[in-house]
């Protein structure tokens, strides 16, 4: 289920950066590798952010904008670094 809810909540906001770009290019002047290139991380990046910060502050269900109502919980695994 982790591995489910971490694709999901990785592709809903990339999908979504992809749309806004779309549209914004079409009202700014850019190329489309420039438009592309620069704005779909920006707008992936601002609407995760925006959406995780609702979702941990104001209500869990700003989680389903996301694309999965829960973040994913990771089991901690303790990892030790090799010596050399």
């Amino acid at each position: 289920m982790n591995l489910y809810a971490s694709l999901l909540r990785t592709g809903v906001p990339a999908a979504v950066g992809w749309l806004v770009a779309v549209a914004l290019r079409r009202g700014l002047d850019l190329d489309t590798t420039a438009a592309s290139g620069v704005l779909t991380p920006v707008v992936i990046f601002v609407y995760y952010g925006v959406f995780r910060f609702a979702e941990e502050h104001v209500s869990p269900r700003f989680g389903w904008l996301l694309g999965y109502a829960r973040p994913p919980k990771y089991e901690d695994s303790q990892f030790s670094l090799p010596q050399i």
